[in-house]
C-alpha cells in the first residue's frame, strides 16, 4: 500500500476517499467527519489541489460556498485505495467471519469503556474531546 500510495499522507488518503464517496464535500463535512478543524482540512485539501488529485468548485446558487471533488488522477488513487480495502477485506474475511455475534457485543462493550476512560482522562486535562480535533489534542 505504501508504495502504491506513496507521496500520499493517510489523512490524505481518507480525504480522497471520503470526497470520492461524497458529492458535494466541502470543509464542514469534511471537519465533522474526520474531527477535525476546518484549518486543518483546509491544509490537507491545499496540499491535494496542489498535487492535483483534488479540485475545487462552486455551484451557481451558492458563489459563497466551495465544494471538492476528484479529478482524474484523484479517482485513480481513490481507486487504488479502494481495491487495498478489497484485498485486506478479502484476506481477512476469514477471521471476521469467525466472529460470534456474542463476542462482537463484548467487543463493542470494552471499545465504549475504553472511550469513556478516555473522555474521563482528558477531561482531567481540562479538554472536552468532543469539541475538539484530533490535531489539537
Amino acid at each position: 500500500m505504501k508504495r502504491l500510495l506513496k507521496g500520499y499522507k493517510p489523512s490524505e488518503v481518507h480525504c480522497i476517499e471520503y470526497i470520492g464517496k461524497n458529492t458535494d464535500s466541502n470543509v464542514t463535512k469534511l471537519a465533522e467527519a474526520f474531527y477535525m478543524t476546518r484549518s486543518a482540512i483546509s491544509k490537507i485539501t491545499k496540499k491535494l489541489m496542489e498535487k492535483g488529485v483534488v479540485e475545487s468548485y462552486q455551484k451557481p446558487e451558492n458563489r459563497k460556498e466551495i465544494y471538492f471533488r476528484l479529478t482524474k488522477q484523484g479517482e485513480q488513487v481513490f481507486e487504488i485505495h479502494e481495491e487495498l480495502h478489497q484485498e485486506f477485506e478479502d484476506r481477512d474475511k476469514v477471521v471476521f467471519d469467525q466472529v460470534t455475534e456474542e463476542q462482537l457485543d463484548g467487543m463493542l462493550r470494552f471499545v465504549e469503556a475504553y472511550k469513556r476512560h478516555l473522555d474521563h482522562e482528558t477531561k482531567k486535562l481540562g479538554v472536552d474531546a468532543d469539541s475538539v480535533g484530533y490535531d489539537q489534542l
